[in-house]
């Protein structure tokens, strides 16, 4: 820990002693992991309250987005457009085309230096990059070609090992058209060469040719903006005034907004989408395919920038107002059972222009054409249990600490090699140790194994672990849950005058609405189906289909629905195709 904070001090030296104490604590848990990137390279991350700050690539440090967002000018930083931060998370690096020019001209960097990238308007970084040319040669080459090679980006792989949490707005520290000519005249009374060099106009070093689409409507409609700014600001004193008294119209932080931007999708979703019939309703459902169509254009429900949090809280606040109910039906899978349709403020609430219940409707139906289902993303897990703690404690995990199988599988590799276990005539082959023997041995093999191969030694390793499983359901916070996750279970049952039917359990687990799925398979197969209760399983349901449907539940499962095969047992039992005698 002392190393990694004179490390760190000597990577980014304008950090001072606090902020060096704060970013590396002395007391609190920081844990240290190895991953492999797509080119096999080794990257060290530095975890701190479950977020990476910092990764190591070939003996370099660089800082992570979210350690940016606690110190956003740790490095300088260039500006791009929004629509760009789309590109440079499917990997792409940063044209210069495609970096912003400010009025007050870029921050003074040599080759090779490391950078942040910004969105326009937002100080908080999205991106670490380094420089591929110094400041002089990106104007020099009339900002054209690669400017900056891009590390690390907001939404990818390592992102997601942190709490996936969005940027902060952070405002710029001098706003560019209210300050262009204050900055100008300070850089004069202080003896710095002036920027004449830089064009005061973004237009002038934007190539939007080098854009797609989507993203010359942003420039144009950012540019647009910048230019009413400064056109605003060579008004008369007197219009600037009777702005100044229309502006305070809303008043509310973008927090107030937010909540009421929910209010509002909740009880427009209510009054138009839902039906009775279609509850109970998959909480899940309720927000993705009937809240998000009632969001007004031009803006975006995000239950983490409201006062919520979480969606779960958001419901709980509505059923205390006593509009719903929601219940558990399964562990980790909440349904809306009961709506207040006569409740005060659902009878109250106006539909905003723009919407109505007719085009509500055509909205659900379109909804319902298009694949609007996401599969979730299911990760096995292990928890370190008593007979393991032995082997895991050297890198600091107890007792129910939970592991991804990555985190096993170098947590493993890394004790054979510090205990130097690995056969020197065949390093194929890991010696067992006193801990290894305890920890993975029968006590009838103890006496008779004293080397394993590799493969064997994991596996045991994870065989002794306890499962767990964690699942993200598409807007949701990701759930974890004990056990492995059961499939979704297809069986044929006989019935009288030797009928037969289908029956699919636990599709709740799988964020899918079981009343929607026997009303699609209805209309796809022309055949009645029916929602029962699961026998012996209280709140548990199953759909129930008239004859073996297996071909067309495989088909929308797993083609459709994008279900892993691995998830759905039973389709083994489909009928075989074949000429009727």
């Amino acid at each position: 820990r002392r190393k990694l904070r004179s490390d760190v001090a000597a990577a980014f030296p304008n950090l001072s002693a606090e902020q060096l104490a704060e970013f590396i604590p002395n007391k609190e848990e920081l844990n240290v992991i190895k991953i492999y990137s797509h080119k096999g390279e080794a990257v060290t991350v530095y975890m701190n309250h479950r977020n990476p700050i910092l990764f190591e690539v070939e003996k370099a440090l660089y800082p992570t987005v979210y350690s940016l967002w606690v110190y956003p000018d740790l490095l300088p930083a260039f500006s791009t457009w929004p629509p760009v931060l789309q590109k440079l998370a499917g990997g792409a690096d940063l044209m210069l085309p495609g970096v912003v020019v400010p009025s007050s001209g870029f921050p003074q960097v040599e080759q090779g230096t490391l950078c942040a990238i910004t969105l326009l308007g937002n100080r908080a970084p999205v991106a670490v990059a380094v420089a591929t040319m110094s400041t002089a040669e990106m104007l020099a080459a009339g900002m054209k070609g690669k400017g900056f090679a891009v590390l690390h980006t907001y939404l990818d792989h390592l992102w997601e090992y942190g709490d996936k949490s969005y940027p902060p707005t952070l405002a710029p520290l001098v706003p560019d058209c209210a300050a262009e000519e204050g900055a100008g005249d300070e850089e004069e009374q202080e003896g710095k060469e002036p920027v004449n060099s830089f064009p005061p106009d973004p237009v002038q070093h934007v190539d939007i040719g080098d854009l797609s689409l989507k993203e010359q409507d942003s420039c144009a409609e950012l540019l647009g903006k910048e230019e009413f700014h400064e056109n605003r600001a060579a008004e008369p004193a007197e219009n600037a005034s009777t702005e100044d008294q229309q502006e305070p119209e809303d008043s509310r932080t973008p927090q107030e907004q937010m909540d009421a931007l929910f209010n509002q999708c909740f009880f427009h979703a209510l009054k138009c989408k839902v039906k009775k019939s279609d509850l109970p309703l998959l909480t899940s459902t309720f927000l993705r395919s009937h809240m998000f169509s009632c969001c007004p254009a031009g803006q975006q429900l995000d239950i983490k920038k409201s006062s919520y949090k979480k969606f779960s809280k958001f419901l709980q606040s509505m059923q205390n107002l006593k509009v719903l109910q929601v219940k558990e039906l399964n562990k980790g899978v909440e349904s809306i059972v009961e709506v207040d349709w006569k409740h005060p403020d659902i009878k109250a609430f106006a539909v905003p222009e723009g919407f109505s219940s007719a085009s509500a409707a055509q909205d659900s139906k379109n909804e319902d054409r298009e694949q609007v289902y996401h599969a979730p993303e299911i990760i096995p897990l292990y928890g370190v249990s008593t007979r393991m703690v032995p082997l895991f404690q050297e890198s600091g995990h107890r007792k129910g600490s939970i592991l991804s199988s990555s985190e096993v599988r170098n947590i493993i590799i890394n004790y054979v090699k510090t205990n130097e276990l690995v056969d020197e005539s065949n390093k194929n082959f890991v010696k067992v140790n006193a801990i290894l023997c305890d920890c993975l041995l029968d006590k009838s093999e103890q006496d008779e194994i004293s080397h394993l191969q590799w493969d064997e030694l994991l596996s045991r390793c994870l065989e002794q672990l306890q499962p767990f499983h964690q699942v993200t359901f598409f807007g949701q916070e990701p759930v974890v849950r004990k056990g492995n996750i059961e499939p979704i279970n297809i069986t044929i049952a006989q019935r009288s005058s030797n009928k037969k039917v289908t029956i699919i359990k636990n599709l709740e687990l799988y964020g899918l609405d079981p009343q929607c799925v026997a009303n699609t398979l209805q209309l796809k197969v022309q055949a009645s189906a029916t929602i029962t209760p699961v026998p012996g399983a209280k709140d548990r349901v199953q759909v129930q289909i008239q004859g073996n449907q297996i071909h067309h539940l495989a088909k929308m499962l797993l083609e459709e629905y994008q279900l892993p095969r691995k998830y759905v047992r039973g389709l083994e039992k489909a009928p075989k195709l074949g000429r009727k005698k």
